[in-house]
């Protein structure tokens, strides 16, 4: 898979959205119901583009413009900053540059997870039988090297990648780090995790794949101490950004301290997911109908259906001695970006967060049964429209 056809495959994708982003408003009715969602409108483009700011966008874009202003501290900062910086060359408009960032930022980052996917899984992706076939000339071809990205592509919550969120560019932040740590360019790796933990909290958790690079290598005899050093670059980012939040907050913490400002019943202590879990089987079973209840069902569904095929990875690559800490990292990684959230005492946003736990779309392409995968593949894309076309039309959906 070349990087043309990956430039195909993202253009089409991003075609359908636009699409399903435009036909929305003639079969869901507007709702709306978040802040500032005039803020987006005065960069005066089409409603169903603008519409890619709705919820988080806003104040993405409102921190782009004026800096944060109170408890805006709960979204990171490179995103933003760098929204800030590129406008001029955008007439100053922060919502292109914003759709811009993260557009270039996941097909980038599509490639680069091309690469990296080749580079540790392709020997356990699909079955020996549809491993190669051949085209019309007798070549051979590779053609399960696709199921990963096209899972990743079609997953229900996707289109975050290609809004004004930190999706697009934490992606491409993620794969880089991995494809550069994989490659043994530590230095590149390094400020690839850097700049990952200064856009998500999950980017601290880089420092899993260094660890594992650096027991590898010490089983192998060799010792690098430059891996040992580089080793901390996710932290730094984190140190950095909670050190700016002492100065100005008095509260270093505060990108936690600050989540419950903005709903979704966010806990500031540690809920265990028991307990998440009771409280959502409380509401399946005294709530209303109502679209809120649909998508806690949703979010209860996705993550134990995300949950079980990462713990089956998990437990496959456990089983037996190791081999690739790769895969094994990937694991951890994803497990941890699921939990994590879970961790505030609900299941809201898992639906989006869950597209970092790149180990589940992995999985998925392993599996040997066609049409298991198509059917998988054809259920995503069926939530994929339905979840857009509310979100377009100001519907919380993640």
């Amino acid at each position: 898979m070349k990087f043309r056809d990956i430039v195909i495959l993202f253009l089409f994708f991003r075609a359908i959205d636009f699409l399903i982003a435009y036909l929305s408003q003639f079969f869901i009715p507007y709702l709306g119901f978040f802040p500032y969602k005039e803020i987006a409108e005065n960069y005066n483009l089409p409603k169903f583009l603008t519409a890619f700011a709705n919820f988080d966008g806003a104040h993405y874009l409102l921190i782009a413009k004026n800096g944060y202003a109170q408890y805006q501290q709960a979204f990171f900062p490179l995103y933003p900053l760098l929204i800030r910086w590129l406008s001029p060359l955008f007439l100053n408009n922060h919502l292109v540059t914003g759709l811009l960032i993260s557009n270039l930022s996941f097909l980038v980052g599509l490639f680069i997870f091309k690469k990296y996917s080749d580079l540790v899984c392709h020997s356990e992706i699909g079955s020996e039988s549809e491993t190669r076939s051949r085209n019309k000339f007798g070549m051979t071809r590779d053609v399960t090297n696709y199921w990963p990205i096209l899972f990743l592509v079609v997953f229900p919550t996707s289109f975050f990648f290609g809004a004004v969120y930190t999706e697009g560019l934490f992606f491409f932040l993620l794969v880089g780090c991995l494809y550069f740590l994989k490659k043994e360019r530590f230095y590149l790796a390094g400020i690839f995790a850097f700049f990952a933990s200064l856009t998500k909290l999950i980017g601290l958790f880089l420092i899993i794949f260094f660890i594992l690079k650096l027991i590898r290598n010490w089983k192998l005899g060799i010792r690098n101490f430059k891996l040992i050093l580089i080793t901390l670059s996710p932290l730094l980012g984190l140190t950095i950004y909670s050190f700016y939040l002492w100065l100005t907050t008095r509260d270093p913490l505060f990108f936690l301290n600050s989540q419950w400002a903005f709903g979704a019943n966010r806990s500031s202590s540690i809920i265990l997911l028991p307990q998440v879990y009771f409280r959502y089987l409380k509401i399946f079973f005294t709530a209303s109908w109502n679209f809120q209840y649909f998508i806690s069902l949703f979010e209860f569904i996705t993550f134990n259906f995300v949950l079980f095929f990462i713990v089956l990875d998990l437990i496959k690559n456990l089983k037996f001695k190791i081999k690739n800490y790769e895969v094994l990292g990937l694991g951890f990684f994803s497990f941890i970006n699921l939990l994590l959230p879970t961790l505030t005492g609900t299941l809201s946003s898992i639906p989006r967060y869950a597209l970092f736990s790149l180990s589940f779309f992995v999985y998925l392409s392993q599996i040997k049964n066609l049409l298991i995968k198509v059917a998988i593949a054809t259920i995503f894309v069926i939530f994929h429209i339905i979840m857009l076309g509310f979100f377009i039309q100001g519907y919380f959906v993640s």
